[in-house]
């Protein structure tokens, strides 16, 4: 198999690994939302914890998928046009994914503090000399 062959099934792999990421993430989502309603949890709070595994779900899947056409763009067909349909294409999955992101967690990802780092803004002692 030649490298466009080659890569051209990466691509297809890492695409249905997205696929797969989005059925099993929402499988499991509705799996366990049906299981928090019966086990008598309070609706909202079931609900708002689907709808954010559901988005996890989501954001992972894009992640995938946006890997792939990067690679087939730079790899297989690397010309103007593929390029800009690429670009339009990450643009739109970009969006969709910060806005899933606030979506999911209610606040702008900059603004979240990482764990481990304390509160957003604040510096952090490494324990490092300069």
């Amino acid at each position: 198999m030649d490298f466009v062959g080659t890569v051209s099934v990466l691509v297809r792999l890492i695409e249905l690994a997205g696929i797969v990421a989005l059925v099993a993430g929402a499988i499991g989502a509705t799996i366990m939302f049906l299981r928090a309603l019966l086990r008598r949890q309070p609706a909202a709070r079931a609900y708002d914890r689907y709808h954010a595994d559901l988005g996890r779900a989501i954001l992972l899947g894009l992640e995938f998928l946006v890997a792939g056409d990067i690679i087939n763009t730079v790899a297989i067909e690397p010309n103007f046009r593929n390029l800009g349909v690429l670009a339009a294409i990450v643009g739109i999955r970009t969006f969709l994914s910060f806005s899933l992101e606030i979506e999911i967690t209610g606040q702008l990802p900059w603004r979240r503090s990482a764990p481990g780092l304390g509160e957003p803004g604040r510096h952090v002692p490494t324990g490092h000399s300069a």
